[in-house]
């Protein structure tokens, strides 16, 4: 790929999230189609929406020109190749969609379309749709193949949020919203950690400095998105129960990003679990988490919790491969655990050198009465 062929990513990932806040899920989905085009190079891009008996009920799609669909009429149902994705539900690259035996051909004033990608639009198992991208002069690649996946799973994700934020509006009583707080986690959120761990995957792959770095921004941007998600979640799940203290939270949290890297990593807590400041705190370590297992190539990561009835102190500490934190560092979000940690009324250190590792400490004093709870 080369620098010509840039994509931003990190501006749709935004977009696909923002479908919690009320954002108009048809707007999401064209710039989501109009994305992968412009990053596969295709001429023409569609996701058709599964209805009842795997006929497509919606279908929205860019490239061709509004004059020429009205001429075609009646959009795609799901016959043909389209159908065989959504029967199969797996990814199908074709160099010639007329070669498959499955081609039933194109209606009268459709434009002429040659190779093809279709990819499902799932979170889990749930299929929910497809991505449609044809015309791509050279055919398409492995790479096109990864960016459409990871783009289709995005909107997946919008679609299930889309739909779960439906029924909640729909229904008021604790057990079903628990049931959507479990279904949002279990799902979406998991399924958006996914899509992260892929990019970062192709980012490691791509050769060319700028695209990287336009991955790695789309990465955060997806890392930021999960973490307002999972304060949503959370503020689901406080309507109706006790949430989790700070404590287990930071263990699931440690066991989940623990089980998807190499590095090893350790939680240790002293001290008695503080009554302000847990959700904060628990971004703050996940951010910097993700820094030490994304960034430093540590072999063994230790996250350190410690409480006194004066303050919290929360460290990470990675014998990675360190860096100058004099010198800027996009991606890494250190400016950002800054902030945050002024915002509780603390500070933040960042110590590391070159060849030595990284050690990142959080201390914020508790009030008095937080402490005495």
């Amino acid at each position: 790929m080369s620098a010509s062929e840039v994509f931003d990513l990190a501006p749709l990932i935004t977009s696909a999230v923002k479908v919690v806040g009320g954002a108009d899920l048809g707007q999401v989905l064209h710039r989501l189609i109009a994305q992968a085009k412009e990053a596969t190079g295709a001429e023409y891009a569609a996701i058709g929406v599964i209805g009842s008996h795997d006929v497509l009920a919606e279908f929205i799609y860019e490239g061709i020109a509004p004059e020429t669909a009205e001429l075609i009429g009646h959009p795609p149902i799901g016959r043909g190749v389209l159908g065989t994705v959504i029967r199969e539900k797996k990814p199908i690259i074709l160099e010639e969609i007329s070669e498959h035996p499955d081609s039933v051909g194109f209606p009268d004033n459709h434009p002429e379309m040659h190779p093809f990608l279709g990819v499902p639009v799932a979170v889990g198992d749930e299929v929910f749709g497809n991505l449609y991208l044809t015309n791509k002069d050279g055919g398409f690649t492995d790479q096109d193949l990864e960016i459409a996946s990871a783009l289709s799973r995005i909107a997946g994700a919008a679609v299930q949020t889309a739909r779960l934020q439906t029924r909640l509006r729909r229904l008021a009583v604790v057990e079903d919203r628990q049931r959507i707080a479990r279904d949002l986690h279990d799902s979406v959120i998991q399924d958006l950690f996914a899509i992260g761990l892929s990019l970062q995957g192709l980012a490691s792959r791509v050769a060319d400095a700028e695209v990287t770095a336009s991955l790695d921004q789309a990465i955060d941007t997806l890392d930021n998105s999960v973490n307002a998600l999972r304060r949503y979640v959370f503020e689901l799940r406080e309507s109706s129960r006790a949430p989790l203290g700070l404590d287990e939270r930071l263990q699931k949290l440690v066991s989940r990003m623990g089980a998807t890297y190499p590095s090893r990593v350790e939680l240790n807590i002293d001290g008695e679990m503080p009554n302000e400041w847990d959700e904060e705190l628990v971004i703050l370590a996940t951010e910097a988490l993700s820094n030490a297992l994304r960034h430093s190539h540590a072999a063994h990561v230790e996250v350190d919790l410690a409480v006194t009835p004066e303050q919290i102190t929360l460290k990470v500490t990675d014998d990675g491969d360190g860096f100058d934190p004099d010198e800027p560092h996009p991606g890494m979000g250190l400016a950002n655990m800054a902030a945050r940690a002024r915002a509780m009324g603390g500070w933040l250190k960042v110590e590391s050198e070159y060849g030595k590792g990284t050690v990142v400490e959080a201390r914020i004093p508790l009030s008095q009465s937080a402490s005495s709870g």
